[in-house]
């Protein structure tokens, strides 16, 4: 079964998915860096990035392949 979330990330364009991917991986950045300095308040926060962006990544792979009939959408 699908998540609500995946099934968001399939209605976007591949522009906007790489666009979200970036802003996601400054974001993780900035967690772990804050996390190793000060400590992190929502740890959760980063698996949840770290899952959130593999599954950014496995769409568009699979939309640059031709996977599951997922053609790029433009």
């Amino acid at each position: 079964m699908t998540s609500k979330r995946a099934v968001e990330l399939r209605e976007k364009l591949d522009s906007e998915l790489s666009f979200d991917l970036e802003q996601m991986q400054k974001e993780l950045f900035e967690m772990r860096f804050k996390s190793s300095s000060e400590g992190v308040t929502q740890s959760h926060r980063i698996r949840n990035l770290r899952r959130d962006i593999a599954r950014t990544k496995t769409l568009l792979h699979e939309r640059s392949n031709g996977i599951r009939g997922a053609a790029p959408k433009t």
